[in-house]
Order: structure tokens, then C-alpha cells, then sequence
């Protein structure tokens, strides 16, 4: 693949694996070619990772180190993302780069919908995307920004100045990107390619009689375009192809003829290509046509990122059950027209053509030509309808195509077909449902029986692969229902008065009066955005940058490519590679691990196994041991049980695919926390706390609740994937370790005790890190031992780089929780007792979750003072891989938990929860219900300020008077406030070291213990040493963080970082400018932790510094019909004391707050009834992308903060925010409630976490959902496990 060569050929590492699939955006490329027929260059962006090399002829390749460099000229789009604050820890700006900068080599002046458009194909987990938005904006003529108005000089992004400032002429294309003369040659003949491989040969024709000849000869041979479907297969699925065909230079299959009766459009068209085409015939022909190909522009905006749309062809994958076209194409009386040695022919895309799974009437040795798209008629509709997990680039769950045609004059149904991909092994027609329809008005009659003869026709077994057998089968019902609203408005457009049909125009739920605001669209750009600094003292010096909102230190370096990441390292002389065989079993016993196949496998050097292992074969996290690689007995699947090393990676994974490991499976595997409990399987301690007497005040309130949530587990996503090197030095035992890792002192501990040497032998060097959140600590460092092993045995360098899936499968995730609640509250709604109980599903091993239920106890009040508290929790032990830290540290799920219970109180009493929020809010200084004294000041201030900045109380009448108005969509509204707890509970942790050199020349080296994720830890570094040194931040450089030069560090983790580090720094910085003072006097020119504990056996303790609060309030609008919703709005004020860097604080918590949206709204990971991970990478598992953005974004810090127990009287922030995105949550519930009422239905209802479309359209209760029948529990085996 071209990113591979890229990489390893020609050592242009600007462009990032990311996932390996097309998925992340992280690979993003610009190819341009030439185009004889215009004479002009087509510019598109690609997914590197997708784009065979051989597939390339006649292509310019444009990467990121191509278009600008710190070292001569920096482009603006590299500039202004880096300016706007919109690289964190850089890994996705490439890529977020190249999008852009393709963009605007096809359009100089693009608008916001292009923007978003563009960057749609890419993802980020540190930003949360407004940064990048706001960089790329600029460029927009709806932008305000001073650069596009010419007011370049004083530009807003100007801030810190960077080496080498771009101009705006180097923008566009007056000056395109160097394009061989010899790639435009026309008159040079085209000649048919081959190209043979280890195991695989590509062929690639000119003429069309070739490709007949080819695929007669070989009709099992895949036809590759775009690469989107048969490269995934090959990479992840195994799939094996010994020819493959590649027609791209077949010009017949590009072809475009228009005629009155409709338009054919060549097979190999790419689907931007389409788009395009269809775009501009929309506006040259009359409306009343274009009714079809409205319904495939509405499908083709959705389908996939732009990357793909520009090199996939949809023709050759008609046999996707879930494809968003075919159902379009099936209803609009398509047509294909192929072509074989037996001729050319034309077939009708209609039920007959889909066959089965994968299969379609087309014969094996038929190629695709065209595809005939007609017009519409008169009086004929067509319309498109999809629900997917995500809003866009994501395979749709339920996706169809429906049309109808009116008899002329009347409301009789003359012709109707409905098809519908996701319900089925292919894509599937509602005929009999049709039959029933056709020849009778279209009324509400004729629809009620359509939906009960849609449910009859269309069933999927309880087990259907994909799961969410409910809400598809419900979708049918409420997609047809959306169907029928459209086409009562066009009948009412469209029919003479005298036939109108008589329909209940007063009322404005149901009637059409308004009926366009019940047809729910979700649309709009990223618009407002509102985001406010603090200023800085009075009488600070205007040289000192502490305060002041600072560009992140390698922004620049991260935009240009120019950042070097772990697998950025250039590859050592004898570098070996390595890659971990895991167990296919959940439980059982290993008795015997075969390696004699794999090491016949060419390039295959070695397998090593804990045989291997010369120190400990353990590690020990929170007193429980864990094997570094399986000895006896694999308790998941996924467990690493050996590992493979090879001269290249694909032969360590080919070495890795035949090793064969006997299992004898062991009895009753445990999965969920339920059988966990009825089994006891729990890691020890189980922790307690409780303040007051909860049982004697259950006996004196006047209500009492109980209610549970489920939440789910969540995947870490760092863009950089687990990434290390190890190197051996040849003399004294000595390694070098080169990783991307939160915690390089305990990875050195970990390989030092493996390998049976001292730690002084062992140095591990951090340059900085592409993402980690809490999953680059424990499993890192296992991985890195394993690594180390090898290296130590072969002697070799041995580099490791886990793939996506490989990641997802092995390191864990955050904990999924059951989390039970009984309240007890008064009239008045104050809470008199609670009791909650929390279930943490920990895995396989305990990692660090004895300390993540601690955690979740220690902050099960979040800001409410109830005076008898009580909370338990445990962690169940299951044979799923090992959960581990992440961002919130399980103060996310404990939270979520008090919420709802408040949120269940608030319905049982018939008011808004915000109310019974302040009503039990800490109000003055009060002790925690560990007897920790603290002053409640800042939190009140935060949630008034909230509310008020919010304008909550007028929003929350309009949302009422909103949600009366209509019945299929519904708007809520919630405000959330957090009290974080700041430091890590065990004072020993609270350490930090640092180094600084002061060179003759005035330079200084810093070096500290933290490490750099995109948190912005190095430049807050460089802000504090700047101003205690009195020199300028250009002086000042931060080193890598490496354990040679400051030892036992802390990890970077608990949004302590900069609390422990800067005070590190600072009293550095202290001791040498005082040793400096002479050298001041006599040149006077010259130029140049905390005590915490906490004790669980009385119960008491200051586990922490101090905390961090803050409040958000967020608006949703949700469509009840398929359960997508919108964040409208969302205002956020935190109390971060005074801000170190307020540019990067805001980053911090705009990027917590959407990784804890996805938390709460969409991230499901899916596990088979076996204990198998199905989601292993960006197709299957949705994070937030740009499209997830609230269309209305403020965030607001709170003045006059002061906060002596840190440096500068700043705070963390790394982790609170994320909480607050389950204001998004019971948003979303609250207008959930909204459409219950509807249903006659009030009072507590469960809706667990994420709150999905299907969880929230079930829990709608629409008549549609009611409809359906559902499954007798214990009847089926279901096609997921239920987790937690």
C-alpha cells in the first residue's frame, strides 16, 4: 500500500497509521492527475492506507512535508490550524491538513459546509474539533477572522509568531504542487500492467475486450476501483485473492451519457464523481424530474468520508446488505448494463437481483458497465431514508429507498416500491406491502394497514447478526411513517382542491399545518462558537508568558509532518519486528503451543514464549500478579500468549497466523457483573463507605426510590496506537527504550525485573505521545517487556506496533458498571439517604481497578450533600480482556450513577432535575463524606454563572412550548455540575523531578518527568520556566522525558501533570537563578507536593489537593422516529483557578467534553456470547467526528479564581470536563421523557448508557416501537453480550 511505502521507502513519516482501514483520516494524501479532456488537474484526497502503489500510474502523490516545513516555508493551512489551537497531540493534524489543503486546491474559497465536508473523513480524540474547525474557517468567505478580511498584520491566529510566516499566494492554485509534464503526456499509448507479488498478481487493462478476457478467464477475480472493500477483506479479514483486476484505465467504464429519459453513469465513476454529476443535473433540469436523483444525492452525503467517496465505485459492491444506494437504485427502476463474452445485456435492479449474503444474479465472468438512473415522472416521488450510528461515515444500521406514483388528479396509488438494506442477508423489497397498497388513496387508513402488513413481511431472528433486532424492525415502520408524512404534504401541494382529502389542519401535531418541522432533518453547520479567556495581572510583565493563551510548542512541527512519533523512529540495521499471538478462547487451559510452522515461515527469526522470559514472568499491579505472556491458562480472548519476531511485519504476521496452541476449555466462562456476582468472582478488596445512618433515614423521608443504569465500557482510541523500540547496546546489559508510554519509570521497572537486570541498565526516552488517556500505563508496559525480551534474545533492535485492531483487542478499555441506587428524599425534594451500589466489570486481571473503585466511591456525591451517604463497590472479575485507566478514572461511571438517581427523583416528584440539584447542592464549607473539609464557593459560582450564560430559564419555556407544538421530534435540556477530586490519593505519587541546563550561550534544556500527549504539558513547562528564568520562552527547549535523566517519575495521568511537574520546573529554575545572581550583578546587561492519604478502615482521609468544578448545560433535539439527536447547544463554565495557558486549557476540556459525549451518546464496544471483541476498529466502533460538534459551542473559564495548592495558583483539567458530557446524556432523556408523556407514560424510566439512537428510539415509546414483539429473554442466544 502506498502508505507502507511511504513510511518504510521513503522515509516520509508525515503520514500516520492510524487504523489501516480508511477509517481515522490519520493517512490522508492528495493524488492529482491529469485530465486530457479538460486539460486540467484533478486534486482529490486519499486514504494512504488504501491506495495500492501499483494503482498509481500517471499519479502525482502530494504528502504533508510536500506542501510546507519549518525549515524553508510553512503553508497556511499548517499554520492556522497550529495558530487556532487545533493540534493537540498532533498524531490526526496531518491528515486534518491534507484534507484541507485539497480542498482548497479545488476551491480557494470554500464555504462552512465544504469545510465540514472535507475534514468529515478524519477523526481526532484530543480536540474535539472546534479548534481545527475554527484553523480551517479562516479560509471561508462566511469567516470573520482578520485574514480573510485582509488584515493579515493583526491577525487574531497571529499570537506567537512562527519561523518562516507564510503568505496567502502560496494558497491557491496559481502555484500548484510540482506535476511532471511527463504525467500529462496524451498521445503516450496505454498498455495493459502486471505486477506479481510474493502471493498475488495485479492486473491492471486498458481495454474493455481485455477485461472480458480476463475476467472469463478468471471470473473468481476481484474487480478493484477504489480499493474500500477488497483491501479491508485482505488486511483484516484474512481474505485471499491470487489475481486481482484492476480496470482503472478502462475508459468505457467512465463514461457519462445524458439523455431526456435519464443519465448512465460509468461503473467506474467514484462516488464524489457521482455526487458531482448529479449536483449539476438537479439544477439544469426541471424539479419535478429529479425526484430520484435527490434520494441518491441525500444517501451519497452521508456515505462514508470524503477520502472514500472520492476513490470508491459503488458497482462493485451491489451485493452489500446494508448498502445505502441499492435500495435508491431499486426503487428508481435502475438499470445495469454488463457486458461478457456472451455479449451485452441489460438487468433490472429490482428483488430478483438480490440473491443472498454477498450475492447477486450476476454471473461471475459479467462486468458491470453502467448504471441507467431515469427520470422522474409526473406525479411520481422518491425519497431516502438511513439511520446510522454515527450521523456520517457510518454504515447505516437501517437504510431504504422508497417510491411512489399517483394516479394524475387523485390520491390513488398507482405504482409503489420499497426496499430496505439492514434487515436482511441482502437488500430486501416490502412487496406484499406494496400489493396492499397499490390502487387504494393514500390515507391514514391504507398506511395503518401497510404497517401491519410491513411488520409480517419483514422479520429478523432474535439472533441476526448485528443485533438491534427491535429498533431495525421498528425502523422499517418509522422510516415508511416519514415516508407517509412527505408524501401528504406533496398530495396536498399537488391536488386540486376539489380532491383534497380531509385532513385535521387545527391540530399541528399530526395535521400540515407545520408539517415540516415534524419531518425531522438534522442540518446546519458548525455555527457559534464562544470561548473566554482570563486576563492576566495587572502589573504582570508583558514578557512573561504565563497566563496567556500560548500555541502549543510543536503545533507547528505536528501540522508539517515534521513531529517525530515512536513508529517515526528511522528503522535500526537488523531491526526486527514483532507481533503478539493472543488466545482465541476465553477460559481454558493451554496445553501445548506449536511453533515449528512458524518458524519455517520466511524472515521468521524467533518465537518467544514466557520460556523465554529470564527475570519474573509476572507483574504485580495493586498487589495481584499478571503473566506477561500466558503460561498455563488464557482466561480471554486476547490473552497474549507468544510472539512472533521476523525481519518485516508482514512475515512476523504470517509467522504469527500458524501457530498453533492446544486449549482444553475450562468450565463456566463469566462475562457480565451478573455472573459475576451469582459466581462471587470478584478481585479483593471490596471497598465501603458511608457517612450518617442511611438505614434509620430511609425509615423517616417521605419517599423512597430505586432504580439502576447500566454504562458501558469505552475504548481509548488514541490515534497513535500502541508504539515501541527496543534497542539493544551490545555492552553491559544496557537497552534503550524508545516508547510512546505515560509512565517511562514504571515500563523501566517492569523490563529491568523482566530481563532479571537493574534499572540502571534500562533508559526509556519519550518524545511525546500520539494519545494515551489513561491506556498507555499498565498493558504498555507488558508489551514493552515482551518487546525487551526479544530484543535481549536476538540481540536485535525489535520494533513493535500494534495494529488498530490488535490494540482494541488486547489493551482494554474504560469499565463498564452496573451502578444501583435506593433514595430516600422529602416532599420538598431534598435527599435525606442514599445507597448506591457499584459493579465494575474489571476483566481478567485487576490492572489498576482496585484503585478505580476508590475512585468511584470518593465521588459518588459530585456536589450534593446528602447526610447519609452509603456506597459500596466492587470489582467483578470476567473473562473479558482486562479494563484498565482511562480519562475520569472511574469518577465518569460513579458520577453518571448520582445523576440519575437525581434525575429519578426529579420524575417522581414532577419537576426539572435542576431543581432538585440545588436544592441538595454543598452550600457552605462542608466535610465530604470522607470528613474532608472544603469550601463550596467556586461550585455555586460555576452553576449560577451556567445557568446564566446559558439563559436557561428562557430556554427552558421555549423548549416546552417546542415540544407541545410537535410530536416526532423533541427537545431537551440539562445542566450538570461536577466537583473533581485533583491529584492521585496515594502521596507518593504527587513526586516530580526535573533537570535544567543553562548553556554559556543563554539556551536552556528542560527536562521533567511528564510526558507529552497533547495535554500541553511541555509548553506550560516552558511558560513556568520562562518566568522564573526571566528569559524568553524562544530560549527555553523541552527535551524528551527519559528516565536517564530524571528518574522514578510519576505517571502523567490523574490531570496532575503540570500540578507536580511545573512545581518541579519552577524550583529548578529557582535554585539556579539564584546561583545566577552574582553573574546578574556583575552584568547587569546581560541578555541571554502535597500530603495525601486515605484511610478506608476509618474511612477518612484528603485523598486529594483540592478540586476543580465546573457546570454545563446542554440543549438536544431528538427524533423520536429513529432516535438520532443533536446537541443544539451546550455553554460550559469551569473553575480552573488561574490558567497557566488558557488556550490550551480550553483545548482540554472542549476535547473532554466530546470524548465524554462519545462516552455517553455512541461508543458501544460489542462483545459476542463467547467473549469475542466484534468492534476492532473505526468501521464497527463510532467516536465523535465533526459532525458531532454542538452547533452552538461556549465555553467560558470563572474569574477571580485563586487556588493556593498549585503552582500559580492553577488547576487540572485534563479529566473533570469529560463528565460533563453526560449533560448531553439527561438532555437527551429529558426529551426522551417528553415523548413518553405523548405515550401516556410518566415517571423514572431506564435508559442506559450510551444512550444510542436505539436505545433512545425504544425508550421513545412511539406507536411504531410498541408494534413490536419482543423476544421471550432466555429463548434465543443473543448476537452481543449485554456488558456490563
Amino acid at each position: 500500500m502506498l502508505l507502507s511505502y511511504l513510511r518504510e521507502r521513503l522515509r516520509l513519516t508525515g503520514t500516520k497509521y492510524g487504523c489501516g482501514g480508511g477509517g481515522c483520516g490519520a493517512c490522508t494524501v492528495m493524488v492529482s492527475r491529469y485530465q486530457p479532456s479538460t486539460k486540467t488537474i484533478l486534486h482529490y484526497s486519499a486514504n494512504a492506507c488504501l491506495l495500492p502503489v501499483c494503482q498509481l500510474q500517471g499519479a502525482a502523490v502530494t504528502t504533508v512535508e510536500g506542501i510546507g516545513n519549518t525549515k524553508t516555508r510553512v503553508h497556511p493551512v499548517q499554520e492556522r490550524i497550529a495558530k487556532a489551537h487545533g493540534s493537540q497531540c498532533g498524531f490526526c493534524t496531518p491528515g486534518m491538513v491534507m484534507s484541507m489543503y485539497t480542498l482548497l486546491r479545488n476551491k480557494p474559497q470554500p464555504n462552512m459546509e465544504d469545510i465540514t465536508e472535507a475534514l468529515g473523513g478524519n477523526l481526532c480524540r484530543c480536540t474535539g474539533y472546534r479548534p481545527i474547525v475554527d484553523g480551517c474557517k479562516t479560509f471561508s468567505q462566511e469567516s470573520n477572522c482578520c485574514q480573510a478580511n485582509g488584515n493579515g498584520a493583526g491577525c487574531c491566529l497571529n499570537g506567537d509568531s512562527s519561523p518562516q510566516r507564510s503568505e496567502n499566494r502560496y494558497l491557491y492554485p496559481d502555484n500548484p504542487p510540482l506535476f511532471s509534464s511527463q504525467l500529462m503526456a496524451e498521445t503516450e499509448p496505454q498498455v495493459s500492467q502486471l505486477f506479481r507479488g510474493d502471493r498475488m498478481v495485479w492486473v491492471s487493462p486498458v481495454s474493455l475486450e481485455e477485461l472480458i478476457q480476463l475476467k472469463t478467464s478468471h471470473p473468481q477475480a476481484p474487480l478493484v476501483m477504489g480499493n474500500t472493500n477488497i483491501g479491508p477483506d485482505i488486511k483484516f479479514k484474512g481474505a485471499w485473492h491470487p489475481i486481482i483486476i484492476s480496470p482503472t484505465r478502462v475508459q468505457e467504464l467512465f463514461k457519462v451519457t445524458k439523455t431526456p429519459q435519464g443519465v448512465c453513469i460509468g461503473a467506474g465513476c467514484s462516488l464524489s464523481v457521482v455526487k458531482a454529476l448529479l449536483e449539476g443535473l438537479v439544477q439544469e433540469i426541471p424539479e419535478e424530474k429529479t425526484e430520484i436523483y435527490r434520494s441518491l444525492l441525500q444517501q451519497l452525503g452521508n456515505l462514508g468520508g470524503q477520502q472514500i467517496r472520492n476513490v470508491a465505485v459503488r458497482m462493485n459492491h451491489l451485493a452489500y446488505p446494508n448498502s445505502d444506494l441499492n435500495p435508491v437504485f431499486a426503487a428508481g427502476n435502475c438499470i445495469l448494463n454488463v457486458a461478457s463474452k456472451r455479449g451485452r445485456q441489460e438487468i433490472l435492479l429490482n428483488k430478483d437481483f438480490f440473491v443472498g449474503f454477498g450475492k447477486t444474479s450476476l454471473k461471475p465472468d459479467e462486468v458491470v458497465l453502467s448504471v441507467f438512473i431515469p427520470v422522474s415522472r409526473q406525479g411520481e416521488f422518491m425519497r431516502a431514508f438511513r439511520q446510522a450510528p454515527r450521523k456520517e461515515n457510518a454504515l447505516a444500521t437501517v437504510t431504504t429507498g422508497m417510491r411512489v406514483m399517483f394516479t394524475e388528479g387523485s390520491s390513488v396509488v398507482k405504482e409503489l416500491s420499497i426496499y430496505y438494506g439492514g434487515v436482511g442477508p441482502c437488500t430486501v423489497s416490502a412487496t406484499k406491502t406494496c400489493a396492499a397498497v397499490i390502487g387504494r388513496k393514500w390515507d391514514e387508513q391504507t398506511l395503518s394497514e401497510a404497517y401491519t402488513q410491513l411488520l409480517d413481511e419483514i422479520s429478523l431472528s432474535p439472533s441476526h447478526p448485528g443485533g438491534q433486532v427491535e429498533f431495525r424492525r421498528s425502523l422499517t415502520l418509522s422510516l415508511l411513517f416519514k415516508f407517509n408524512l412527505q408524501m401528504l404534504h406533496k398530495l396536498w401541494e399537488m391536488i386540486t382542491p376539489a380532491y383534497k382529502p380531509k385532513f385535521p389542519l387545527e391540530d399541528n401535531k399530526v395535521g400540515l399545518i407545520g408539517l415540516e418541522t415534524n419531518m425531522v432533518t438534522f442540518s446546519g453547520c458548525h455555527k457559534n462558537v464562544w470561548f473566554f479567556f482570563q486576563a492576566v495581572v495587572k502589573d504582570q510583565s508583558g514578557d512573561d508568558p504565563v497566563g496567556r493563551p500560548i500555541m502549543h510548542r510543536s503545533a507547528i512541527s505536528q501540522a508539517t509532518g515534521e513531529a517525530v512519533y515512536c513508529d517515526d523512529i528511522p528503522k535500526m540495521e537488523g531491526e526486527l519486528h514483532l507481533v503478539l499471538v493472543t488466545s482465541t478462547r476465553p477460559h481454558a487451559k493451554i496445553l501445548d503451543i506449536d511453533i515449528s510452522e512458524a518458524l519455517q515461515v520466511p524472515g521468521v527469526v524467533d518465537v518467544i514464549t514466557s520460556k523465554d522470559i529470564p527475570g519474573k514472568k509476572f507483574r504485580t499491579f495493586t498487589g495481584i500478579d499478571e503473566d506477561i505472556l500466558a503460561q498455563n491458562e488464557v482466561s480471554c480472548v486476547g490473552h497474549m500468549v507468544c510472539a512472533v519476531v521476523a525481519d518485516t511485519r508482514n512475515q512476523a504476521k504470517r509467522g504469527a497466523a500458524v501457530v498453533k496452541i492446544g486449549y482444553e476449555d475450562l468450565p463456566g466462562p463469566v462475562f457480565t457483573v451478573e455472573e459475576a456476582i451469582e459466581k462471587q468472582s470478584f478481585f479483593l478488596p471490596k471497598r465501603m463507605i458511608e457517612q450518617g445512618n442511611v438505614d434509620e433515614a430511609f425509615d423517616k423521608v417521605d419517599h423512597i426510590y430505586e432504580g439502576a443504569i447500566r454504562l458501558g465500557g469505552q475504548e481509548h482510541f488514541y490515534m497513535e496506537t500502541q508504539s515501541m523500540v527496543v534497542v539493544p547496546s551490545g555492552e553491559e546489559r544496557e537497552l534503550k527504550v524508545y516508547l510512546s508510554c505515560q509512565h517511562p519509570t514504571y515500563a523501566q521497572e517492569s523490563i529491568a525485573e523482566t530481563l532479571g537486570i537493574p534499572s540502571n541498565r534500562v533508559s526509556c526516552h519519550v518524545k511525546r505521545v500520539g494519545g494515551a488517556f489513561g491506556g498507555k500505563v499498565t498493558k504498555t508496559s507488558i508489551i514493552a517487556c515482551i518487546t525487551s525480551v526479544a530484543a535481549w534474545k536476538t540481540g536485535r533492535a525489535v520494533r513493535c506496533v500494534l495494529e488498530r485492531g490488535e490494540d482494541m483487542l488486547i489493551t482494554g478499555a474504560r469499565h463498564p458498571v452496573l451502578g444501583k441506587h435506593k433514595v430516600g428524599f422529602m416532599n420538598n425534594g431534598r435527599i435525606m439517604a442514599a445507597d448506591l451500589h457499584y459493579y465494575a466489570n474489571s476483566g481478567n486481571t485487576a490492572d489498576e481497578s482496585l484503585l478505580v473503585i476508590e475512585k468511584i466511591l470518593l465521588h459518588l456525591d459530585n456536589a450534593y450533600n446528602v447526610p447519609n451517604l452509603r456506597g459500596r463497590s466492587v470489582a467483578c472479575k470476567t473473562n473479558l480482556p482486562s479494563n484498565t485507566a482511562f480519562r475520569g478514572f472511574g469518577v465518569p461511571q460513579s458520577m453518571l450513577v448520582t445523576e440519575n438517581m437525581i434525575n429519578d427523583v426529579a420524575m417522581m416528584l414532577g419537576c426539572n432535575a435542576e431543581e432538585i440539584r440545588e436544592i441538595n447542592m454543598y452550600k457552605e464549607v462542608s466535610l465530604t463524606h470522607y470528613k474532608f473539609e472544603f469550601d463550596p464557593k467556586n461550585l455555586l459560582r460555576c452553576w449560577d454563572e451556567c445557568k446564566e450564560k446559558s439563559d436557561y430559564d428562557r430556554r427552558r419555556k421555549s423548549i416546552g412550548q417546542f415540544n407541545q407544538q410537535n410530536r416526532w421530534k423533541k427537545r431537551g435540556m440539562a445542566t450538570i455540575p461536577i466537583k473533581y477530586g485533583i491529584a492521585f490519593s496515594d502521596g507518593f505519587l504527587n513526586q516530580a523531578a526535573s533537570l535544567v541546563h543553562i548553556y554559556k550561550d543563554g539556551s536552556v534544556l528542560v527536562s521533567h518527568g511528564g510526558t507529552e500527549m497533547g495535554q500541553g504539558i511541555h509548553t506550560k513547562m516552558q511558560q513556568v520556566a520562562s518566568r522564573e528564568l526571566h528569559i524568553p520562552a524562544s530560549l527555553i527547549h523541552i527535551t524528551e522525558t527519559n528516565t536517564s535523566a530524571v528518574p522514578n517519575t510519576c505517571p502523567s495521568a490523574a490531570s496532575f501533570g503540570t500540578d507536580a511537574n511545573g512545581m518541579a520546573v519552577k524550583d529548578a529554575c529557582e535554585t539556579l537563578y539564584q546561583r545566577l545572581e552574582p553573574v546578574r550583578k556583575q552584568n547587569p546587561e546581560g541578555t541571554w507536593g502535597h500530603d495525601l492519604h486515605m484511610d478506608w478502615e476509618k474511612q477518612e482521609g484528603q485523598p486529594y489537593a483540592y478540586y476543580t468544578y465546573g457546570a454545563c448545560c446542554s440543549e438536544v433535539e431528538v427524533d423520536c422516529l429513529t432516535g438520532d439527536y443533536r446537541t443544539v447547544r451546550t455553554d460550559i463554565v469551569m473553575d480552573i483557578g488561574r490558567s497557566i495557558n488558557p488556550s490550551v486549557d480550553i483545548g482540554q476540556i472542549e476535547g473532554a467534553f466530546i470524548q465524554g459525549l462519545g462516552l455517553y451518546t455512541m461508543e458501544e464496544l460489542k462483545f459476542s456470547p463467547s467473549g469475542v471483541l466484534y468492534t476492532r476498529g473505526p468501521s464497527q466502533y463510532k467516536i465523535p467526528a465533526v459532525c458531532d460538534i454542538p452547533l452552538q459551542f461556549n465555553v467560558y473559564l470563572l474569574s477571580g479564581s485563586d487556588n493556593p495548592h498549585a503552582i500559580y495558583s492553577s488547576k487540572g483539567i485534563g479529566e473533570p470536563v469529560l463528565f460533563l458530557g453526560s449533560s448531553v446524556f439527561f438532555a437527551i432523556k429529558d426529551a426522551v421523557a417528553a415523548s413518553r408523556v405523548e405515550a401516556g407514560m410518566v415517571g423514572p424510566f431506564t435508559l442506559d448508557s450510551p444512550a444510542t439512537p436505539e436505545r433512545t428510539c425504544l425508550a421513545c415509546n412511539t406507536p411504531f416501537t410498541q408494534k413490536i414483539p419482543a423476544s421471550k429473554q432466555g429463548s434465543f442466544q443473543p448476537w452481543a453480550l449485554n456488558i456490563p
